[in-house]
């Protein structure tokens, strides 16, 4: 959904959360930091909050997507801090992943998940599959 949405070029790094999982339920959140339109020196961070949910009828997802500010590459590892910070929640460590606006990468980064999940393929696995991200990221 955000690269339908911001386009893979844009997206210079994600940083994505372990989901918590209550039954058919997930939530969680991905952090992207997206090129400047105007200043190539600055990246614009955006959070996507997310929650899922797989009824009788598929995987129902919810997406959203807030601006928190912008500032230059190095030092949004401390505005990530902050982002945690004001969250309120216990988000775990995230995964970086570094897509440098490469939509290769960003298809490389697709291919660790079922292609259900991403609306391909067969229809989505039934309530207690696995979670829409890799074992490794669940807490």
């Amino acid at each position: 959904m955000l690269g339908d949405r911001l386009g893979p070029e844009s997206m210079d790094r994600l940083w994505i959360f372990p989901p918590r999982v209550r039954g058919r339920k997930e939530s969680g959140l991905v952090a992207v930091s997206r090129f400047h339109p105007d200043e190539p020196e600055r990246r614009v961070l955006l959070t996507a909050p997310y929650s899922a949910e797989r009824t009788g009828t598929g995987l129902q997802v919810q997406l959203g997507l807030e601006e928190q500010g912008e500032a230059p590459p190095d030092r949004l590892p401390r505005v990530m801090d902050g982002v945690v910070r004001r969250s309120g929640d216990e988000l775990g460590e995230a995964r970086e992943v570094e897509l440098g606006g490469d939509p290769e990468r960003f298809r490389e980064l697709l291919g660790e998940f079922d292609p259900s999940l991403l609306g391909e393929g067969e229809p989505p696995a039934p309530a207690g599959a696995p979670s829409l991200f890799r074992e490794e990221d669940r807490p």
